[in-house]
């Protein structure tokens, strides 16, 4: 299961299935975003692709040398663009790839516009989703939900995601949700319409065990989106923001023209891919032995040429050294700006006292190290609001909830309304009333020795004690105790054995420090194979958009 090459072998079978030749790729805004996501350009380039253009730009040059190969969503914009394409065609030959399940009558409507007879097929190939990692995928759909219900529009591009990414991964899965979730139903039951819907689709080879859909909603752990985060990818989106693999750095100090964005993807960036979930300490060694690296297979700027061989071998050399180059300033800038920020907004301190407050239990402690951060003018107003937001969180219902005081503290300060309105946001999205599990305390006494010898262990990093809500919902889901009665099947069938292949999908946006554990309970789980969905990837700017 892995939703990176699904595209990618996708896009690999348009390119070659419209034959040898010159070739545009005619994309629309979400289908430039999932190919950028799985090919660079220059990877494309070798494939005689040699234009990139959008279906809804209108200056477009008639080019009759060129294959055009389409890959669109099939939304009645798109469709339309087509037609008028079809009417009078700026390339030879029309190769067109809906990245879902196109209508008969949309179809038929192409057919009828196409009276230059230029297109040669019509294909579906189900990459209607964003492939993050190989184990993450996300729909950049932000604010899924109004209040408690579904934006329908939204509702429905979730469920055509979600479906595609079945498709393309070719499960047909059962399907569990969060009962406590009205929206996690309701997505659970328009996926099953379709399955049952477009059947032949669906119609996989049998596995011993079936594949598991687990819906999920956000709602039910809003503590992790607002934590800062110490491993590379996870603090990389909180503190600049990732957005398609691409981080735009044009805000930082003296930053160099070529280094304004830059693009982080595992496939094509061998450090990156060995460092994304690495913590920031060991991040910070492994930069200086790329840079020693670096620096022993530096040209030497004396470097004789003499002969043929010399000359052959630095121009050999030389795209190797020039990507390794490109490798170093990329990483090196990025690193040294998390470090400035750190640094900056005191970020150590603000997240030892975050995690103080998502972990531990101990409200006088908690309280004292919130008010005492409040009146650090070091700490911005948007930190400050977050320490606020998660204290309000766990200690919602304590007897001694000192809220409104620290929300004077706030005011006091000087924090802006927008940033304090987001306490009682937060409560209202993801407190006590709406949760259906319990997100602070250990569930059984196995649960609680655990906690209580790593108490007494002491932590290995106190920046990295929290564990996300889905760890022990996919833990238990992966040992086949997760309860009938919080997570209900779809339909009559249940799982008898313990589930293989699972996707778990989060209504409200996943996190990167998910996708951490995710990965290592892939890891660590021989046989079982899990994949993280989320309507969107959130840090805590994003997640604080969607609450408010």
């Amino acid at each position: 299961m892995n939703a990176v090459l699904a595209v990618k072998q996708y896009v690999s079978r348009m390119i070659e299935d419209s034959g040898p030749g010159m070739k545009v790729l005619l994309m629309d805004r979400e289908t430039t975003g999932v190919v950028s996501m799985v090919y660079t350009q220059s990877e494309i380039l070798q494939k005689e692709v040699y234009l990139f253009e959008r279906i809804d730009s209108a200056h477009r040059e008639p080019m009759k040398h060129l294959k055009a190969i389409c890959f669109l969503r099939p939304t009645k914009e798109n469709v339309e663009f087509l037609i008028q394409e079809l009417r009078r065609p700026k390339y030879s030959i029309y190769f067109v790839y809906f990245s879902n399940v196109i209508s008969k009558s949309d179809v038929k409507s192409l057919a009828e516009a196409d009276e230059q007879e230029v297109v040669a097929e019509v294909q579906e190939f189900y990459g209607d989703y964003i492939a993050v990692n190989p184990h993450v995928f996300s729909l950049n759909l932000l604010g899924c939900c109004q209040g408690r219900n579904w934006d329908p529009a939204q509702l429905s591009r979730t469920t055509q995601g979600l479906t595609a990414l079945l498709l393309s991964l070719k499960k047909c899965p059962m399907i569990r949700y969060q009962l406590s979730s009205e929206p996690a139903k309701r997505l659970a039951e328009c996926v099953k319409q379709v399955i049952t819907k477009e059947y032949e689709l669906f119609d996989f080879r049998r596995t011993e065990v079936p594949p598991l859909l687990l819906l999920l909603d956000r709602s039910d752990d809003a503590i992790t989106p607002l934590l800062n985060q110490w491993t590379y990818q996870a603090m990389v989106h909180e503190l600049l923001g990732i957005n398609n693999n691409r981080i735009d750095l044009s805000r930082v100090p003296g930053i160099s023209k070529d280094l304004r964005e830059v693009v982080l993807s595992a496939e094509n960036d061998e450090f990156y891919a060995n460092n994304m979930y690495l913590n920031f300490a060991e991040i910070g060694s492994n930069i200086k032995n790329l840079m020693e690296d670096f620096q022993k297979r530096k040209p030497k700027e004396q470097q004789k040429l003499e002969s043929i061989a010399d000359m052959k071998a630095f121009v050999e050399n030389y795209p190797q050294f020039k990507k390794m180059s490109g490798t170093v300033s990329k990483h090196v800038t990025v690193v040294g700006e998390l470090s400035r920020l750190v640094g900056e907004r005191n970020l150590l301190e603000v997240s030892e006292v975050e995690q103080e407050l998502a972990c531990q239990n101990d409200h006088s402690s908690a309280l004292q190290n919130v008010r005492r951060l409040l009146q650090n003018p070091k700490v911005t107003e948007f930190d400050a609001a977050r320490l606020v937001m998660l204290y309000a969180l766990h200690y919602e219902r304590h007897s001694s909830n000192s809220l409104p005081g620290l929300i004077t503290d706030l005011k006091n300060r000087g924090v802006s309304e927008k940033y304090r309105k987001l306490v009682s946001a937060v409560v209202e999205y993801g407190g006590k009333r709406v949760r259906g599990s319990d997100l602070f305390g250990p569930k059984d006494a196995v649960a609680i020795t655990k906690q209580f010898l790593k108490g007494l262990k002491g932590v290995e990093n106190v920046y990295t004690q929290h564990q996300p809500l889905l760890q022990e919902t996919l833990d238990q889901l992966i040992k086949g105790k997760l309860k009938d009665s919080q997570y209900p099947y779809l339909g009559a069938n249940t799982l008898r054995d313990r589930p293989q292949d699972i996707i778990v999908f989060i209504i409200g946006g996943a996190t990167y420090e998910e996708a951490l554990t995710v990965y290592n309970l892939n890891r660590t789980n021989p046989g079982v194979r899990i994949v993280l969905g989320g309507t969107t990837i959130h840090n805590t700017k994003s997640i604080n958009v969607q609450i408010t």
